[in-house]
């Protein structure tokens, strides 16, 4: 295919070959990839976190269509105000255990506490 020319189909476009995420990591830390060590694979997920914080984090998986649903269902289930619930997973977002307990929830939690606080400051 010559630059400037458009490509008719898909199998007309060069591809690059594939390459491993080994093949690009330093032979450093190829060594570190192999040993025996506990990874975070073999650590139990929530291992650190108590009941109630392990609760918080299976609670924000729900999806709430309106707000004060949520803020009653709460109270419901924490017998705690808004307020002193949105203080524990607030602390709970900034902990290790809980990102590598439910990694998705806790990183859309923390993508929207940063937007939000972006939006304050402007």
């Amino acid at each position: 295919m010559h630059a400037g020319r458009r490509a008719d189909s898909l199998s007309d476009i060069p591809r690059r070959p594939r390459v491993s995420r080994s093949a690009m990591m330093p032979a450093a830390d190829q060594a570190d990839t192999n040993d025996d060590a506990v990874t975070e694979s073999t650590v139990e997920p929530g291992a650190g976190l108590t009941e109630r914080e392990l609760g918080i984090l299976a609670f924000e998986r729900k999806w709430w269509k309106h707000a004060g649903a949520k803020e009653q269902a709460i109270r419901d289930a924490f017998d705690l105000s808004a307020t002193r619930y949105y203080q524990l997973l607030n602390g709970l977002l900034d902990n290790p255990a809980a990102l590598a307990a439910e990694p998705v929830v806790v990183g859309r939690l923390r993508r929207l506490r940063s937007t939000r606080a972006r939006s304050r400051r402007r």
